[in-house]
């Protein structure tokens, strides 16, 4: 078996794997693998892993599969694909200043704002959020065409969300403070019923009109310092709620990510670094 090489990276905190498909042949399932590598004590350690392959196509230039550390597949990430295309940066594997990567929930566009040895800052184009109940997925027997401030009932309590697919389903939870234990909430939340592909969940402290608080509950990661699918559907369910401005600052424990909702186009952006920690071979089971 030849050792397989990656490095890791981090966005505030929120630590990803980067992989080649090209160097993953001989795992004979990415999903389990995944699971051992993001061990903290017996593996490399991450809140996931990133797998890069280059593309043909015109559409994108290269494809990213996201796994988590419980083996589950991410629809998307913004710190793990951040993470991923710094490592393309980094290995001189791609040059220009902007890249077009496919993603599970669709093409993601980054553009390279700068770069400070090891550490590269992006501005990333995301898409456009959904709210209707059927794309985020949400069981919800009237079909509502959103989900805002819905009563969802969990153990001896209901917590009102406000729920937004953002290339994956996120349960925004409006909070006046962190006074609370947000992550047995979170943990609930993530395999509610309602959710039948789990979701992740974000808890949001209004500061004032252009800046928000964050703690962050991912589904199949638990909590993170930072996230950017977290951030960006703050941020868009702060516009959602008319609580604040469509350009904001998000104030992670990690760091902080700068997220618009544009308005002309509906195009959500974050801009953020990825900080290279370490490169290394992974010489353990390829399961």
């Amino acid at each position: 078996m030849n050792p397989i090489k990656f490095c890791k990276f981090h966005g505030f905190g929120n630590d990803y794997i980067v992989f080649e498909a090209e160097d993953l042949k001989e795992v004979s399932n990415a999903r389990d693998f995944a699971v051992t590598v993001c061990k903290r004590n017996r593996g490399i350690g991450g809140d996931g892993i990133a797998v890069l392959e280059k593309l043909a196509d015109d559409a994108a230039d290269y494809s990213c599969r996201i796994i988590n550390p419980d083996g589950s597949e991410a629809g998307f990430s913004g710190n793990g694909t951040r993470c991923a295309v710094s490592y393309l940066y980094f290995n001189n594997l791609w040059q220009k200043n902007s890249l077009k990567l496919q993603t599970k929930s669709g093409i993601k566009t980054y553009e390279l704002l700068e770069r400070n040895n090891n550490t590269f800052r992006f501005l990333a184009e995301l898409g456009k959020p959904k709210f209707s109940a059927n794309e985020i997925p949400f069981a919800a027997g009237d079909k509502l065409s959103s989900v805002k401030y819905y009563e969802l009932q969990i153990t001896n309590l209901a917590i009102p969300v406000t729920v937004v697919n953002v290339g994956n389903p996120v349960a925004v939870v409006f909070v006046t403070d962190f006074d609370l234990n947000w992550q047995a909430i979170g943990a609930e939340i993530e395999i509610h019923p309602q959710f039948p592909e789990r979701t992740n969940v974000v808890f949001v402290q209004v500061n004032d009109s252009e800046n928000i608080e964050i703690r962050i509950w991912e589904r199949g990661a638990g909590e993170t310092s930072s996230s950017g699918t977290c951030s960006i559907a703050a941020a868009v369910a702060g516009v959602f709620t008319e609580k604040i401005n469509r350009k904001v600052s998000v104030h992670a424990p990690g760091g902080m990510t700068k997220a618009q909702w544009r308005e002309e186009d509906d195009e959500m952006l974050i801009t953020g670094l990825a900080d290279l920690v370490f490169c290394g071979e992974w010489l353990g089971n390829k399961t």
